[in-house]
């Protein structure tokens, strides 16, 4: 049973979406803000790999700088700022709230275990109005190394006080969920926008289109008992 279910942020709970008017305004095309992202997770995970540390806001300016390279734009060190600092006022998706009221009064552990740093992490939630469900905040910053690296995950255990394999995360990236995986966690995926798990190595235990089915699940299965 896991003890702990630890939620990442970024398009798990909070919608990026928010972020397209800012992209059309400036590189203008909002479709350029999910290549924004995949570029800034390609360069995290390159950090990783070659043990060269940048901490998440970083690697968004930096990625962010190359998208607008590619398309022919040359941004400003304010339009840069404009774009980070956006990143700390994300609504929620529909679903978060009533998801993590589920778990809350189903007296589920929650933790937010984030690749962002800790100060961005706390402004987020703040801002979303969701910081209240959450006992902790485990910034990837913490370790110096980003997710999916496994001592990110580790690192959440260890600040529940609890063995990594009680530990749950709940993500809507297959990459996010093979590291938590490996790391030897549990996982939970949540399909948004049609994602699917990874088809190598272990898959996760729980999939879901919605985070209220998922928490649904979670309840279920991890406490033995039925969402009210």
């Amino acid at each position: 049973m896991s003890e702990v279910i630890a939620f990442d942020v970024n398009e798990t709970l909070l919608d990026l979406s928010a972020l397209d008017p800012l992209f059309d305004d400036l590189l203008g095309s909002a479709s350029i803000r999910p290549a924004w992202f995949a570029q800034a997770l390609q360069l995290a995970f390159v950090g990783g790999l070659t043990r060269s540390y940048s901490d998440f806001s970083t690697v968004q300016a930096a990625a962010l700088s190359m998208v607008a390279a590619r398309s022919g734009r040359t941004l400003t060190s304010h339009d840069v700022d404009a774009v980070i600092g956006a990143m700390r006022m994300l609504p929620p998706h529909e679903d978060v709230r009533e998801a993590l009221g589920l778990l809350a009064r189903a007296r589920v552990r929650l933790v937010a275990l984030t690749n962002s740093p800790l100060a961005t992490a706390e402004a987020q939630l703040a801002h979303a109005g969701i910081d209240s469900y959450f006992e902790a905040i485990v910034s990837a910053d913490e370790v110096r190394a980003l997710k999916p690296h496994p001592s990110v995950y580790r690192a959440a255990a260890r600040r529940c006080g609890v063995r990594i394999d009680q530990v749950r995360l709940v993500a809507a990236h297959s990459w996010d969920v093979s590291g938590a995986l490996a790391s030897g966690a549990r996982a939970a995926f949540v399909a948004r926008a049609g994602a699917v798990p990874s088809p190598l190595g272990p898959a996760p235990d729980l999939v879901a289109t919605d985070l209220r089915t998922l928490a649904d699940e979670i309840i279920r299965r991890d406490t033995g008992t039925v969402a009210v």
